[in-house]
């Protein structure tokens, strides 16, 4: 299973880009303001000015502190929000020149943000009280009387600056959006093959559970025949042959009851403890009982005290899988490895056999997919989705040596409470 993702709402993040971007306008709108009053250069109304920046500081931590609760941001909050900063800005320009202030270009910055952010009707109200601030401005504004030499050098200077601020403004914003809306689709991508892998599981657990419940009649009955044969046939050859045979079925019906046990104790939730250690070395045994002609060599490489963990029924499985698809490449000398670090538990397993043809590489671990001729094609995919569920990994290369190696990661504390 994926790790939790602890995501904002979409206008949660929007409203604070929105906050972030007030903060650095009125730093700039302060300072212009601050500028101009010391230089004496233009007539302004200095406390009409200051009384509408004070509104805006005001917005500003109003929304700050708002976005420290745990409330929503609901789309029509972040369009009035808009809306506030529209009419702000058309107060800044009346007393600052009105229509001919080249600051008036700034209505872009909001009516980009909105067409980004929010629906068609938002936007278009959004639109409409812009161009009614703006036409109110052609006709209404507080005049200012300058030269026209330093009134045409402030209006180009003021047009580049303006500008360059909503340029750099609209380019952060759609920035961000923009990986925000790639972060979102992979995130999806992800939950959707999640999703469909989730859907062949269940398939295939549903049909398991079928099989299971059906293979207990057909074990019992083998297991009777077979002490009925053991019985009236003595000959040691065939003694000998009866008693692997024996063994099989129980190993068979050992499983099956394993099954069920594990399904229980899943639903109580009693997986028991261990150290990382004991469990590769119980299913290590428990798999040389399955598959006796295998031979192996097993190190444990970690240093200081193994991992504890609380494996599932399903990761012990999917641990057996893995063991099987080593032996049935090539049974001799297999190569297990036990490392792990502060994070992760790292298993390696190295068989020696052909490895993995380059042609059908990506083809791995698909249902129903198989390079043997014999099995259904499902132990690499039922064990990658076991370990994927623990927030592990599987992975297969063709090793410099020859053969495949297998490594299974798994988390240092997984199942640990």
């Amino acid at each position: 299973m994926l790790a939790p993702v602890q995501l904002l709402s979409a206008s949660r993040q929007n409203l604070w880009r929105l906050t972030l971007i007030r903060i650095l306008v009125l730093a700039a709108q302060a300072g212009s303001v601050g500028l101009a009053y010391k230089s004496g250069l233009l007539p302004l109304p200095w406390q009409a000015l200051s009384i509408t920046l004070g509104i805006s500081l005001l917005l500003c931590l109003l929304s700050a502190l708002r976005l420290r609760g745990p409330w929503p941001v609901t789309e029509v909050e972040y369009a009035v929000q808009l809306g506030c900063d529209l009419v702000i800005h058309s107060a800044l320009l009346y007393y600052s020149g009105g229509s001919t202030n080249p600051f008036v270009s700034y209505y872009l910055v909001p009516l980009t943000i909105a067409a980004a952010t929010l629906p068609w009707l938002f936007t278009m109200t959004l639109s409409g009280l812009a161009l009614a601030g703006y036409t109110l401005l052609l006709v209404w504004s507080h005049p200012l009387d300058l030269p026209s030499g330093p009134r045409e050098s402030l209006l180009i200077y003021g047009m580049w600056l303006s500008f360059a601020l909503a340029a750099g403004l609209i380019t952060f914003f759609v920035a961000k959006m923009a990986e925000e809306l790639r972060a979102q689709e992979e995130l999806r991508a992800e939950r959707r093959e999640e999703g469909l892998r989730d859907q062949q599981l269940l398939a295939v657990a549903t049909q398991a559970a079928g099989a299971a419940h059906e293979l207990g009649t057909p074990l019992a009955t083998m297991s009777v025949l077979i002490k009925e044969l053991r019985r009236e046939h003595q000959d040691p050859l065939l003694q000998e042959d009866l008693a692997v045979l024996q063994e099989q079925v129980k190993l068979c019906k050992e499983t099956l009851q394993h099954l069920v046990r594990a399904a229980e104790a899943d639903r109580r939730q009693a997986v028991v403890e261990l150290s990382s250690v004991e469990w590769l070395e119980t299913t290590l045994n428990r798999w040389h009982l399955m598959r006796p002609e295998a031979t192996y060599r097993y190190q444990c490489l970690g240093r200081g005290a193994p991992p504890r963990m609380m494996p599932p029924a399903d990761l012990t499985q999917a641990l057996l899988n893995l063991l099987n698809n080593a032996a049935d490449a090539c049974p001799d000398k297999l190569d297990i490895r036990l490392d792990w670090d502060h994070q992760w538990l790292n298993l390696s397993i190295r068989d020696f056999g052909a490895g993995v043809p380059l042609a059908i590489a990506e083809q791995l671990g698909r249902p129903f997919f198989t390079t043997k001729g014999k099995g259904f094609g499902l132990g690499l995919f039922l064990s990658q989705a076991s370990v994927t569920r623990a927030g592990g990994t599987v992975k297969l290369y063709n090793h410099e040596e020859g053969g495949t190696l297998t490594e299974l990661k798994l988390p240092r504390a997984y199942g640990r409470a």
